[in-house]
């Protein structure tokens, strides 16, 4: 049940939703199970890594940064989405704006580092990873469906300004102006 204050004004409905976070830490989990079986093969761990479309092209991809395991950078940051999208309450773009900031730093790296991979992928290696291209779309659906919360923390802080409040009171949830 969503209480009218935890939708921010001018909007139909909140986007600090648990149904939607839950949708965004379900896609974070299915990242962070692709990330991982991605490091472990980084790391040597397993021999070679299952690929159904690119299986000669997987290796290149994945060793291209070698000794780096790059992968487990991804799994870093799935857990730390699924983290910060277990922050607060259904008003946290309010409450809490710095959780509901910090997560959508972190999934708009994730899209940039996605798209970045796509085209190194593409132009640099010339081979593809289909649990890479995977990785990659997963980090698309979570920025596409948890960038709406991070606007709504950024109109309030916003609105506090307009309203002579203090930002970075606001932005540790301790001024409501808009409530």
């Amino acid at each position: 049940m969503t209480l009218l204050g935890d939708v921010p004004p001018g909007w139909e409905d909140n986007p600090a939703a648990w149904p939607k976070r839950i949708r965004l830490i379900i896609l974070a989990l299915g990242g962070l199970c692709v990330a991982s079986y991605l490091t472990l093969y980084q790391l040597g761990v397993l021999e070679s890594v299952w690929d159904p479309f690119f299986p000669a092209g997987s290796p290149e991809v994945l060793h291209l940064l070698e000794p780096i395991p790059d992968a487990a950078l991804g799994a870093l940051a799935y857990v730390t989405e699924i983290v910060l999208s277990l922050i607060g309450g259904d008003d946290r773009w309010r409450t809490g704006p710095w959780t509901v900031l910090a997560l959508g730093l972190v999934i708009a790296c994730g899209a940039a580092v996605s798209v970045l991979l796509v085209i190194v992928q593409a132009f640099v290696v010339g081979a593809w990873c289909t649990l890479c291209l995977i990785s990659s779309f997963l980090s698309f659906a979570i920025f596409g469906f948890g960038v709406e919360e991070p606007l709504a923390a950024l109109q309030h802080l916003g609105r506090v300004r307009a309203q002579g409040g203090s930002v970075w009171s606001a932005l540790r949830g301790m001024e409501n102006r808009d409530a």
